[in-house]
């Protein structure tokens, strides 16, 4: 299995330092040991995925801090850590730290159950409004919890974090050898006939709208394969619509969402692969338009990590953590308006 989440781009150990002076942020990376051996600016394409390869190589050359210069060709090593100048802009609001729910924690792991709407590392949006800075708030600058994988901002649900660096190691392995089983469950447009159908579609990265997106494609795609199963059937507001449990066999970024279009039942509120392409284009510039949000229905896209089962990085028992449907899609499915 690849070293994704379902939603979003690899595992990471991204960490804001201290603010700089004049409106500018260094933000940490820290390679990890999925990444070894690659280009450096291949490595920062993947954690700054909105930024072109052109981008990333101006950073590089104009805002990265190390002891010594690194240029874009230079091959990246576990626990290299350097820091790149960011502009700070004015951050979105966040869920506070307290809607946080700690469901597990031992010497070696903490598994949270993250509100949609957090971001888990830094991003070109957030430097201080992330699960990591939120876990220190709550537990002390020294408190040490650094998530194993990502969910996607607006997908709520489980994150396994690993408290010491052994650990963590440990857990992102168990990711990348597809030694964690995933279930996850997606509120979507529509009604399947079948209780049980699997979608076997290879994945590529990239469409002619949004550069971040993903694509169906048979020539150029990587493998990727997904289980449905519906888990109930309603009606809301004169339209149709399922739940259903998603397995995915494989980790490509996005999968079960382009895999869930594909199939003919997309996500509710999922602007990148929902109702219009243009959708995602027109909401990063916030400017989407009323009619176009009451066709989405949520504010977000309905997709919540509901189980992760795996090995305990230290004893290697299996253990098995659940997350109930998150409040906001749960009133959706009930028919309530949201609170």
């Amino acid at each position: 299995m690849e070293p994704y989440d379902e939603d979003d781009a690899g595992a990471g150990d991204e960490a804001p330092a201290s603010p700089g002076a004049g409106g500018v942020v260094l933000v940490r990376y820290t390679v990890e040991p999925n990444y070894a051996g690659w280009r450096l600016d291949k490595y920062l394409c993947e954690k700054i995925r909105r930024a072109s390869r052109t981008r990333v190589q101006e950073f590089i050359e104009n805002d990265l801090v190390y002891e010594r210069r690194l240029k874009a060709s230079t091959a990246v090593w576990p626990g290299l850590s350097f820091e790149l100048r960011r502009r700070v802009l004015d951050e979105p609001t966040v869920p506070p730290p307290e809607a946080l729910v700690e469901l597990y924690r031992d010497d070696a792991v903490l598994v949270i159950n993250k509100p949609a709407g957090l971001p888990i590392h830094p991003t070109a949006r957030y430097h201080h409004n992330t699960l990591v800075e939120q876990l220190k708030r709550l537990h002390g600058p020294d408190f040490r919890a650094d998530p194993a994988h990502r969910l996607d901002r607006e997908t709520s649900g489980l994150v396994i974090c690993g408290r010491t660096l052994q650990a963590c190691q440990r857990l992102m392995k168990a990711f990348h050898d597809g030694q964690v089983s995933k279930e996850y469950l997606a509120v979507v447009e529509g009604q399947p006939k079948l209780d049980v159908f699997e979608v076997d579609a290879p994945i590529a990265e990239g469409t002619e709208l949004v550069r971040i997106a993903v694509r169906i494609d048979e020539k150029e795609g990587r493998p990727a394969r997904t289980r449905f199963q519906v888990e109930q059937r309603f009606s809301r507001d004169g339209a149709d619509f399922a739940v259903l449990r998603c397995f995915p066999q494989t980790g490509r970024q996005h999968q079960i969402r382009i895999h869930a279009q594909r199939a003919g039942f997309p996500l509710v509120g999922d602007k990148m692969y929902g109702p219009d392409p243009g959708y995602f284009d027109r909401f990063s510039k916030r400017n989407l338009e009323p009619e176009a949000w009451a066709k989405l229905r949520l504010p977000r896209q309905a997709l919540h990590a509901a189980v992760l089962a795996l090995p305990h990085p230290v004893t290697r028992a299996q253990v098995r953590f659940e997350a109930p449907l998150a409040a906001d899609l749960d009133d959706f499915v009930a028919g309530r308006q949201p609170a």
